[in-house]
């Protein structure tokens, strides 16, 4: 399970100093590329290499609100691995109180969209 903790900021939120929802979305986003470069995988090389993980979908439950100056902790973790895509798991706690929770599919695609098969060197770190 991989940590990354987040600050919220002015700019995170509405006009009630509460988190604007779709920003969740972006701390996700945030969590799972630290994730993948604690794996040593450097999304910015793949994209090089004609590689990149785009998300397919995304499954999201608000619990409850985070608000301006919070400070948070997001979990990620992948639930499932095939030959072209990954799910993740991730969680954004405060205190240890859970907020959000989601389950994100990423799919290996080339620069066409094209679904391709995970490249064995990353494949082989994400056991």
């Amino acid at each position: 399970m991989h940590e990354l903790n987040k600050k919220i900021y002015y700019h995170d939120t509405d006009c009630g100093g509460v988190v604007y929802y779709a920003n969740y979305l972006k701390y996700f986003e945030e969590a799972r590329t630290e994730f993948l470069l604690a794996k040593g995988i450097d999304t910015a090389k793949l994209a090089k290499a004609n590689t990149w993980f785009v998300v397919a979908s995304v499954e999201i439950s608000y619990k409850a609100p985070a608000h301006y100056a919070d400070s948070l902790v997001i979990f990620s973790e992948i639930i499932k691995k095939k030959n072209v895509s990954l799910e993740f798991k991730q969680e954004i706690k405060r205190e240890g109180k859970l907020l959000v929770s989601a389950v994100t599919k990423l799919v290996c695609v080339d620069s066409d969209f094209k679904p391709k098969g995970i490249p064995e060197e990353v494949a082989g770190v994400l056991n």
